[in-house]
Order: structure tokens, then sequence, then C-alpha cells
């Protein structure tokens, strides 16, 4: 937001001032009141997104984000500064404090690496996450009880991980051993793992972890899990999510089907999926900051939001496979 008119720079400073000595939920609530005193002078809105990476589900949640801050205030209101961090985690860290040194007035933070730099980078300025598993996790708080406070909140994209375990049964009740796949280096994925993991055991399979550091490994490490498991397991992942080439060229020709934690990987290399729709997931993002901004709401009040799940299934990968969907499936579209 341009802070540049005198009869805002009394606001500003007292705002300043106010996060010397208080929390950060007094900084957001300045934030936000400062954001609807802009949109009365008809002052544009500047909105900094930092995406980890350009994947189809990433991709679609940043669209979803935008086309609803659109919808909400305008498109002639908003200005989006788009960042793509190219999955380096370290240049999260720089996009999001250059949004702080640019004086943003709000940070999407699309993925979890993007989520932990916007929350080392301010706890000024409002930042939602989108694409963000499990916050609690993401963030390390121990107390996590759907809300996260001081200037963060989002949408997850966490689906039912029992819900998904139990699908695997579903298409696969004769198999013995399932391998969860998974960049090692995301935290979201190995808590995703643990709990399928957990869950299958309790089902009556043998689940073995198999974790790679980075793209540059994904290939061995998927080669050893389409070796020595009946079925993959895939979550969101996103390291996973931008080299689906790699998992399905090694999967496929082997007749070792996939499923994976979101439609992006299963249109990738998946046979099947319980997932939701990351254009939903950012458009419900995209209503929370317009919200933020307007000053309708206070980002540190605000809890995580969810949507809803379907489940889909790759009709090419099955033919190729031999597989026939369960009932109440749909097939996911080209």
């Amino acid at each position: 937001m341009k802070k540049a008119l005198s009869m805002i720079l009394a606001v500003s400073l007292c705002a300043a001032a106010l996060t010397g000595c208080g929390g950060s939920a007094s900084s957001s609530a300045a934030a936000s009141s400062e954001a609807g005193s802009a949109a009365a002078a008809g002052t544009k809105y500047k909105v900094g997104i930092c995406q980890l990476v350009e994947h189809d589900a990433l991709d679609a949640a940043t669209k979803g984000f935008e086309d609803a801050l659109k919808e909400q205030l305008g498109e002639e209101n908003v200005e989006f500064d788009f960042q793509n961090a190219q999955n380096d985690t370290a240049t999260c860290a720089t996009i999001n404090n250059t949004f702080v040194s640019n004086g943003v007035d709000l940070i999407l933070a699309n993925a979890t690496p993007a989520l932990q730099a916007a929350a080392a980078a301010t706890t000024e300025i409002p930042v939602l996450g989108t694409s963000v598993t499990e916050y609690g996790v993401a963030l390390g708080l121990d107390d996590f009880n759907g809300t996260v406070g001081g200037n963060i909140s989002g949408t997850s994209d966490l689906p039912p991980l029992d819900q998904q375990a139990a699908m695997i049964q579903e298409w696969f009740p004769d198999a013995k051993k399932i391998g969860l796949l998974y960049c090692s280096a995301e935290a979201n994925s190995q808590y995703q793992v643990d709990v399928v993991q957990a869950e299958l055991e309790k089902l009556g399979y043998e689940a073995v972890q198999y974790s790679f550091a980075d793209s540059n490994d994904l290939s061995s490490v998927c080669s050893s899990a389409a070796a020595d498991c009946d079925v993959i397991y895939v979550p969101t992942d996103n390291t996973a999510a931008a080299n689906t080439g790699i998992i399905d060229g090694i999967c496929r020709p082997a007749g070792v089907p996939v499923i994976a934690g979101e439609e992006g990987i299963a249109k990738g290399c998946g046979v099947a999926t319980l997932s939701i729709s990351y254009y939903d997931l950012g458009k419900t993002t995209g209503e929370m900051a317009a919200k933020i901004l307007t000053g309708e709401a206070d980002v540190s009040e605000m809890p995580i939001e969810y949507t809803t799940v379907t489940k889909k299934y790759n009709a090419e990968i099955c033919d190729a496979l031999g597989l026939t969907a369960p009932e109440g499936y749909v097939a996911i579209e080209g």
C-alpha cells in the first residue's frame, strides 16, 4: 500500500508504536484497519505471492486466490507481485524479505516452505498460507488448536489421511507391502506418511517409508520402492508433484500402481486420489485476504480453513495397468 499521504503517516507511526510494545495480533488489527481506510481512499492493495515451485496444484491455488481477490476488491484495486522460488527454500526467504522491504499489504505463501519463510520475515504484515498441509507441524506449534494467531492464517490441503489409507485397501485388498514415497525435506510430507503408515498397519499391510532428499535422488529411491512394493503411496509432496514424470516412468513400466495424495500427482503418475480442488482452496484463501485487507476480519482470529475432497482416478494409467475404478470415482480431466 502506498503511504505517501501525510494524513496516513500518523496512523502508520501509531501502528509501528503498537508493534514495538504489543503482540503481533495488535499489528495485524492495525494493518487491517489501515487497509480499510485505504480502500475508502481508492488506493490499490499490493499483495506479494511467494509460490514454492511451478506445478498444477500450486498454480491452481494461486489462480484461485487471484481470481477471488479481483472479484472481491475489483481488478483495478489490487496489484500482485508473483514470485516463483523454483523449489528453493533460500529463495523463499529472499522473496519474502523483499516483500517486507517493499511494504506489501499482505503475503500469500503458497506451500509450506513459503509459509515458513514468510513467518520468519515478518510478524506485522498479514500472511495467508495455502497448499499447506498441517500448520502446527509447519510452524512448530505444540499447542495448535486450529487458529495460528498473530499475523498468520490460511487454508489447508490436508485430506482425511485415514480415508486415503482405506482407499488403498479399496483398490488393492490383496497387496502386502505399500511403499510410502516422499521428500524428507518437506515436514508436511513426513507428517502425512507417518499417519498413513499407522493407518495402513491397522489394516494389516506392511508399510515402509522411502524418502528422497531432492529431485536428484528421486529416481533411485523410486526404483527401490517399485522393486520392493506392491503399491506406492505419494502424499501431497511438492517435489514429487514437480517430478511426476520420473515416478511414472519408473512405476508404470514396472506395473506398480501409485495412489496419490492430490489430483496433480495422480494426473501425472497415479491411478487414483482422494483430493481437493486447489483452485477452490485458493479462492477460499483469496476471500479471507479480502476480509483482512478491508478490515472486515482480523487475521489473528481467523481459523485455518479447509475444503471438500473427491475420489478421482486416472483413466489412462488405469487402462495401462488393467485396473477398473471402483464405484464412486470421477475421472480426472485431461
